[in-house]
């Protein structure tokens, strides 16, 4: 059973998101239930304290009025308690996504408030989020999930050649094999998500181990799939470990 936790300290606000999550969840007989609803920060984190967590998604408000906590810091700490956690940020204000990389966030969804696509934006949210979950479990080692504007993406890994920074702050390209994608990310974040099968070859590039065709150590350059990726002074070390490994 998943849980999901609800922080927002607008009663009628929490009301309304409550109300469309248990309606979902009885309608799509999902695995889920909520565990805790409040305004109150120390009250979430009190449950999450003596809770047995594996994956919980949660929605919090990102002005809390409360002298310690906002909703960014809260998140930081849920990521803490559980560290598999699930967040979306419910908000005034349209775009906040680059304020959770300052707090180093993976953020799943951005709800706004807008009292006539509040509960909309919210059912759309929870299945994104049961899509999601229903991928990770048919193969949770395989698959990588992104968020582009209302869509979620699940992508077979082995279909990924790399990721490389875009001229965007806080945006990363993912070269597919027939396909390119924007997204907001940070390549600090996906190293240590996506494990060894990736090397960070440059600070501008994280690539797939084994779709590299060709390195040029000289010329620090190396070819997948007809695309060329610059090779840092520590990514040719990196690199030439891997390959003694494969040998």
């Amino acid at each position: 059973m998943i849980g999901i936790y609800l922080c927002d300290d607008e009663p009628v606000v929490r009301q309304r998101i409550q109300a469309v999550l248990e309606r979902d969840i009885l309608v799509g007989n999902l695995d889920m239930e909520i565990v805790c609803s409040t305004g109150r920060p120390l009250t979430l984190l009190n449950v999450l304290k003596d809770a047995n967590l594996r994956q919980g998604v949660y929605f919090l408000d990102v002005d809390l009025k409360d002298k310690t906590w906002d909703g960014f810091l809260l998140g930081q700490e849920i990521r803490r308690l559980d560290t598999h956690a699930i967040l979306v940020y419910i908000t005034s204000y349209g775009d906040l996504a680059c304020r959770t990389f300052q707090y180093h966030l993976e953020a799943f969804d951005y709800i706004v408030k807008d009292p006539e696509h509040l509960e909309q934006s919210v059912s759309l949210c929870l299945e994104a989020v049961q899509a999601r979950l229903v991928a990770e479990r048919q193969n949770p080692k395989e698959i990588f999930t992104l968020r582009t504007g209302d869509l979620v993406q699940n992508i077979q890994l082995e279909d990924i050649l790399f990721f490389e920074t875009a001229a965007m702050p806080h945006h990363i390209l993912l070269h597919t094999t027939n396909s390119r994608i924007d997204f907001l990310g940070n390549l600090n974040e996906l190293e240590a998500k996506l494990g060894e099968r990736f090397l960070r070859i440059h600070r501008a590039y994280l690539v797939a181990a084994d779709k590299i065709e060709q390195v040029d150590m000289k010329c620090g350059k190396l070819r997948i799939s007809g695309h060329e990726c610059l090779v840092s002074r520590s990514g040719k070390v990196l690199l030439r470990k891997a390959m003694r490994g494969s040998l």
